[in-house]
């Protein structure tokens, strides 16, 4: 007699998830969400396109959780530095630091989120990324203008173009970053910092 059997979810090991992800990342990020397909990821972790759904039932949700896990970690560091009460030229330097920090531990999401939000907050599983990137300009913008409020910051500084100068800035080394280079996040931020602020701090 016949039976109905019901197919089995494999739930892959911490690590192995994490090796799954790591691979779709860089495949998202080099050729984008629409153009990529399962079969590419499966190709690209050696795997059969049809044991890539024991792990993950979509490509969307991994990205979903590529994602997700970018942003809670860059929101956990970022919450850190604003509660700790810093003035507002120490608030930006550890900010900035903890981005090129994030851009180090999640290049590919990092390269995905710039190139791929706008259109991706259309969609309902995506929505958190308005949520965070309203969260993200409330955060800077404040601390800039609470920097020109106390005179840290020059009085003439457009606030919001000083924002998108230093957002952008920050963000594209994306692109060209890569992790285990000559300098470390750290480095980099000191170096992005001493040009950046060198033109928005006041001389004393």
């Amino acid at each position: 007699m016949p039976t109905n059997k019901k197919k089995t979810q494999v739930t892959a090991s911490p690590e192995r998830r994490r090796e799954l992800l790591a691979t779709a990342a860089e495949v998202f990020a080099a050729h984008g969400y629409n153009a990529t397909t399962v079969r590419k990821i499966a190709d690209e972790a050696g795997l059969l396109a049809g044991s890539l759904y024991y792990h993950f039932d979509s490509k969307e949700s991994m990205l979903d959780e590529i994602l997700s896990t970018f942003l809670n970690e860059l929101w956990e560091g970022y919450d850190a530095v604003l509660a700790a009460g810093l003035g507002p030229r120490e608030t930006i330097e550890a900010l900035v630091t903890e981005s090129f920090r994030e851009i180090d531990r999640h290049r590919a999401a990092v390269a995905i989120y710039q190139k791929e939000s706008k259109h991706l907050a259309a969609l309902p599983r995506f929505h958190y990324l308005t949520d965070s990137q309203q969260k993200f300009e409330k955060a800077w913008l404040g601390t800039l203008e609470r920097g020109v409020a106390s005179h840290a910051f020059r009085a003439d500084l457009d606030i919001r173009l000083t924002y998108r100068f230093v957002r952008d800035t920050v963000w594209v080394a994306a692109s060209w970053y890569r992790p285990g280079g000559r300098h470390s996040p750290e480095e980099i931020a000191r170096q992005y910092l001493s040009m950046v602020l060198d033109g928005i701090a006041v001389r004393t």
